[in-house]
C-alpha cells in the first residue's frame, strides 16, 4: 500500500500534513541538543501552533507521547521522516537554469534534508554543457533518458509560465508524479500526480494585506 493511499484512507487533512515537516525541523534540533524528551505544549509552542493541535495532528499517524511525561524526541522524528518518505535520500532535478533555477540548484539546504540535486535543465544552448558548481546544465532535449538514468522522483520547475504545462505534460509522460511549481501558473495533471506551486508575487501580496491589518 502506497503512502499517498495510506495518507487518503486516514483522511489527514492538508493542514496538518503541512504542519509535520515543522514539528520535525523542531525535533531534529532538540535531539542535537541533547533533549530527549518533550511536552506537546513545549513543541507546539516551538512550532508556533498549541498543544490540543499538535496533539490532534499526531493522532492521525498514531499513539505517541506517555501522558505527564512527554515525546521521546528521537522516536518521534524519525517516525514522522519514516512517515513522510524522508527517511531515505530522493533524487531531485531542477527544470530551469537560471537565476532561480541557478539559486535553488547551489541551495545546501535541501542536502541537508535528504533531498539530492543530482541534474539540472535549460534549453539555452549557452547554458547546456556549463555547469552550476559540480553539476552539469543538461540539455531538456534530453529529459526522458536523464531522469530515468538518475531515477529522479521529484521535479522543480523554474520555468516560464508560457512554458511550464507543456515541461509538465512531459515529466508527467516520463513518470514524474510530484512537481515543484515555480511558475505563476496553476498546473493540469492527472489525479496521481502531486503538484505544489509557489509564486513568491502572491506570497508577498498577501504578506502585504496581514501588514495592513497588523497596523
Amino acid at each position: 500500500m502506497g503512502r499517498e493511499k495510506k495518507i487518503k484512507e486516514k483522511k489527514i487533512p492538508q493542514a496538518a500534513i503541512i504542519r509535520l515537516p515543522i514539528y520535525l525541523r523542531y525535533l531534529n534540533e532538540l535531539a542535537q541538543e541533547g533533549i530527549n524528551v518533550i511536552s506537546s505544549n513545549e513543541l507546539a509552542e516551538l512550532a508556533g501552533s498549541n498543544g490540543p493541535q499538535l496533539r490532534k495532528d499526531l493522532s492521525y499517524l498514531g499513539e505517541f507521547g506517555t501522558r505527564g511525561v512527554g515525546y521521546d524526541v528521537e522516536r518521534l522524528a524519525h517516525y514522522i521522516s519514516s512517515f513522510m518518505g524522508l527517511n531515505k535520500e530522493q533524487s531531485v532535478a531542477i527544470i530551469g537554469a537560471g537565476k532561480l533555477g541557478t539559486a535553488l540548484c547551489r541551495y545546501k539546504g535541501f542536502a541537508e534534508k535528504g533531498f539530492k540535486i543530482c541534474v539540472i535543465f535549460d534549453d539555452d544552448p549557452n547554458k547546456i554543457g556549463k555547469n552550476i558548481d559540480d553539476l552539469l546544465i543538461e540539455d531538456i532535449k534530453n529529459l526522458e533518458k536523464e531522469l530515468k538514468e538518475k531515477n529522479v522522483e521529484i521535479c522543480i520547475m523554474a520555468v516560464p509560465a508560457s512554458q511550464a504545462q507543456n515541461i509538465a505534460d512531459k515529466l508527467v509522460l516520463y513518470g514524474i508524479n510530484a512537481i515543484l511549481n515555480f511558475a505563476p501558473i496553476s498546473l493540469k495533471v492527472p489525479e496521481n500526480v502531486v503538484t505544489r506551486q509557489i509564486d513568491l508575487s502572491v506570497e508577498l501580496q498577501i504578506l502585504s494585506f496581514f501588514k495592513v491589518l497588523a497596523q
